[in-house]
C-alpha cells in the first residue's frame, strides 16, 4: 500500500513521515492552511532521501507557474489539483518530474490512471484538504484503474475501512493527521502509516 503524507510544513514533520516509512511526502506551494513557499519546499525536499517521493501541490495556478514553481523546489512529482486539462499535462509532460492528476469524482470523471499523462491518479474529497469524508461506494460504479491513491477525509481511525471498500492502489492524509488546522500530529502520522499498512 502506497502511503502519502501531504501538507507537511516543517523539518520535524519530514523526519517523522521519513522515519514511519512513508512512500511520498507532499509540500503545498498555493492558497491553504498548510501553504509553505518556495525556499522552505526546497529546503525540506532536500531533507528527503531518495527513496520517498517528493510531490508539490498546486492548485488555482497555470500549468506554466505549477511547472515553475516545481523546478525551483527540485521536487520529483508535480501534483495539479483540481479542474486541470489535459492540455495542462500536455504542456507539462517533457519536465523531470511525474505528474499527479487529482480530482473529485464526478459523472464525467477519468478515472484511467493516465488518461492525461499523468503517472498517478489521486481520488478526493470535492472540498480538498478538508478532512470532510465522502461516499467512497460511489467509487464502485466507475471503478478507477491503475495506480490510483483514495485521499479526503481519511484519517487513522478510517484508512482501513477505506481500504477495504474502495481498494485503492494507495491512500494519501493531511487534515487527519493534524492537531489542529495545517499543523501535523506526529503521533498521529505515525498511527496512519501504521493502519495503512496493516490494513493492506
Amino acid at each position: 500500500m502506497f502511503v502519502k503524507l501531504c501538507g507537511l510544513r516543517t523539518e520535524s514533520d519530514v523526519a517523522v513521515a521519513v522515519e514511519t516509512g512513508a512512500d511520498a511526502v507532499g509540500f503545498v506551494l498555493t492558497t491553504s492552511p498548510r501553504q509553505i513557499d518556495v525556499d522552505l519546499a526546497s529546503r525540506l525536499v532536500a531533507e528527503v532521501p531518495a527513496d520517498v517521493l517528493t510531490v508539490a501541490v498546486v492548485r488555482g495556478i497555470t500549468a506554466a507557474e505549477a511547472g515553475e514553481l516545481a523546478l525551483k523546489t527540485g521536487v520529483r512529482a508535480l501534483q495539479l489539483h483540481g479542474d486541470y486539462p489535459r492540455e495542462a499535462f500536455d504542456e507539462l509532460a517533457d519536465l523531470p518530474f511525474d505528474l499527479v492528476r487529482a480530482t473529485a469524482l464526478g459523472p464525467s470523471t477519468d478515472v484511467r490512471t493516465g488518461a492525461f499523462g499523468e503517472e498517478l491518479l489521486l481520488i478526493d474529497s470535492p472540498v480538498a484538504g478538508s478532512g470532510e469524508q465522502w461516499d467512497i461506494t460511489r467509487l464502485a460504479e466507475n471503478p478507477p484503474t491503475g495506480r490510483w491513491v483514495l485521499a479526503g477525509g481519511l484519517s487513522p481511525e478510517t484508512v482501513a475501512d477505506a481500504i477495504s471498500v474502495a481498494a485503492p492502489w494507495g491512500v494519501d492524509v493531511s487534515s487527519g493527521i493534524e492537531s489542529s488546522r495545517g499543523v501535523k500530529d506526529h503521533g498521529r502520522m505515525r498511527e496512519f502509516v501504521a493502519a495503512a499498512r496493516q490494513a493492506a
